[in-house]
């Protein structure tokens, strides 16, 4: 069994939080630690926002706890015509987050039978311990790098298993694999992009993260290659261009990477393109639906490439363009 660490930082905050209260001597000191139960957030961002939420939140409570009791009296009914009113008002204010710890306020007061200066000095400073405990221990959050490189490694696997059993139907019409990359890959994304969004908002200062744009970019690829699957199945094995498209698929396969060299691999389509056009026309309707599958493959896998060449600047030199020599995509 697994703990995370936000489990870890509430069994360290509650605990906390709730000797902080007592040695201040505040009245309800246990709700210091529910305050800073509610308070733990998965990011750093989150957990800013949280607390500015829930202490106003707060605020607005004790203000509407001391209107309501103290005017209309400590009664069941006073307390839910005034959280009939306040719960929309948290809405009004968009600090909706801040209902369960400010609720834990209203309850303090109410129990109180007579609120007072002393009282409300004792509530805001149970806030303060409650919520500021909850902040501190969130400023500390685990990098997600590795575990977002790891993502990526994998999804790059995948992708490579996928190109290369491609290659091999086209080629052998073989029927073994089973497409569990496909769905994996599926997964990996969103749970990359989950992680991706988490990592971002520990960066209070940085807006852009430098794994996004790569995992959107194989998004936008991996819908093409599913799109590829059933065009992939209808080729013949017999046919020179499937074979040259098998050929293209593996060295693909052998070629997939962060980096950027799709212009090598665009390069080599255009010649396939220009090859296919010199074939003879098709003669039977089988023919010819085959004939039109290979023309949209050509088509997905140019978009798949486009794509790739669109994510970033070309690693490819002049050079290395020139004499053919096929790096990693």
């Amino acid at each position: 069994m697994k703990i995370g660490y936000r489990t870890i930082k509430t069994a360290i905050g509650t605990p906390l939080s709730v000797t902080i209260a007592q040695l201040l001597g505040l009245t309800n000191f246990v709700s210091a630690g529910i305050l800073t139960i509610l308070c733990i957030q998965p990011s750093r961002k989150r957990s800013f926002f949280s607390a500015w939420h829930r202490f106003l939140a707060c605020i607005v409570a004790s203000i509407f706890s001391l209107v309501f009791f103290e005017l209309l009296g400590y009664h069941p009914l006073v307390l839910c015509l005034m959280l009939g009113l306040f719960i929309p008002t948290t809405v009004l204010l968009k600090v909706t987050p801040g209902i369960s710890t400010s609720s834990v306020v209203i309850l303090n007061l109410y129990s109180s039978s007579h609120i007072t200066v002393t009282s409300l000095v004792d509530q805001y400073l149970l806030i303060i311990v409650g919520i500021g405990t909850g902040l501190l221990l969130n400023l500390y959050m685990p990098s997600l790098d590795k575990t977002i490189k790891d993502k990526q490694q994998k999804l790059e696997e995948n992708f490579r298993v996928i190109l290369f059993e491609y290659s091999r139907y086209i080629r052998y019409k073989d029927t073994s694999w089973n497409g569990k990359e496909i769905t994996e890959s599926e997964d990996i994304l969103t749970d990359a992009i989950h992680l991706v969004e988490r990592d971002r908002e520990n960066h209070l200062l940085r807006n852009k993260h430098p794994y996004r744009d790569y995992f959107y970019m194989r998004i936008s690829q991996y819908e093409l290659l599913k799109q590829m699957l059933p065009l992939v199945t209808n080729l013949p094995n017999s046919d020179t261009i499937s074979q040259k498209i098998a050929d293209f698929f593996e060295g693909l396969s052998d070629s997939v990477h962060p980096g950027n060299t799709a212009i090598l691999f665009l390069d080599e389509l255009k010649e396939l393109r220009e090859e296919f056009n010199k074939v003879e026309l098709p003669a039977t309707r089988e023919e010819f639906e085959t004939r039109a599958n290979l023309f949209q493959l050509l088509h997905e896998i140019e978009d798949y490439l486009i794509i790739k060449q669109k994510f970033k600047k070309s690693d490819v030199n002049l050079s290395l363009k020139d004499n053919k020599i096929k790096d990693r995509l």
